[in-house]
């Protein structure tokens, strides 16, 4: 049994095994300080980087887990403190639902409420997309790490005079902060590559913006458009932009988790 499981392991490691080594043996030759800060050329020509879209993308990914992360975290920490009420059963089975809804369906939304109303595609527009998308994951992983807390911690500081709001915030979401992390980097790692909402929404641009109001390049907009394209010098930048895609998740993933063993040695 014990064979059938590593088997298991490693059929399942596989797969992101040849996507890595791919993406290496195709993109990492195109990878230079200048594909790095650069924008795009126009079509035909050689040369050019997607400096333009790591920015865009730390943007709008920023300000999806601005206003994602406090909504779902604070939904989470509610469902998981009071189980049995209505209103955390309905937004469990909502969360639930969402979690399912293909990622287009919100662009789409976002297109019709946001962008159909303004006259024009922005990055807001993205964000808010990329937030509805994040809400029900860091909800759901909220509520199951708080729920892995020993009862005895909360009655240990309710018996030391602790109100119950903050025992939850001093003690019960603390102990639950590893948890709450992780399925937050899975959220922010699956946001940052979409890329059906960012089509309807931030639309894309090949020069470098800061303006949330008008349209805004990104880098899976990027790897959509030249891996789409006609020309064989995208086909090349598309390999090495989603080579830079996995870079910046797992930037922000280590960074993360640096910070939070950080606070944790320091306690």
């Amino acid at each position: 049994m014990v064979m059938v499981l590593a088997s298991t392991v490693v059929i399942a490691v596989l797969p992101l095994v040849f996507i890595l080594g791919t993406l290496i043996v195709k993109g990492a030759g195109s990878l230079s300080a200048t594909f790095f800060v650069a924008s795009s050329v126009p079509a035909g020509q050689t040369g050019g980087g997607v400096g333009h879209a790591i920015v865009g993308t730390l943007v709008i990914v920023g300000m999806a887990c601005l206003m994602g992360l406090p909504l779902g975290i604070g939904a989470g920490i509610y469902t998981a403190e009071y189980p049995g009420t209505r209103l955390a059963t309905a937004c469990r089975f909502v969360a639930d639902v969402m979690n399912g809804t293909p990622s287009i369906v919100i662009g789409v939304f976002a297109w019709a409420w946001i962008v159909a109303r303004q006259g024009h595609f922005s990055a807001y527009a993205g964000s808010v997309a990329l937030a509805i998308l994040m809400i029900p994951m860091v909800m759901r992983t909220t509520e199951e790490m708080i729920k892995l807390v020993p009862h005895s911690l909360r009655e240990a500081a309710l018996a030391l005079g602790y109100p119950r709001w903050r025992a939850t915030l001093t003690v019960v979401l603390r102990t639950a902060l590893p948890g709450i992390v992780t399925g937050t980097l899975l959220a922010v790692a699956r946001v940052a590559g979409e890329t059906a909402p960012l089509l309807f929404t931030a639309l894309g641009s090949q020069y470098f913006s800061l303006d949330v109001s008008r349209p805004m390049a990104a880098l899976p907009l990027v790897v959509f458009t030249y891996a789409t394209g006609p020309y064989q010098e995208w086909h090349r930048l598309a390999w090495a932009t989603a080579l830079v895609l996995i870079i910046v998740v797992l930037v922000l993933s280590l960074a993360a988790r640096l910070a939070t063993r950080q606070r944790y040695q320091r306690n």
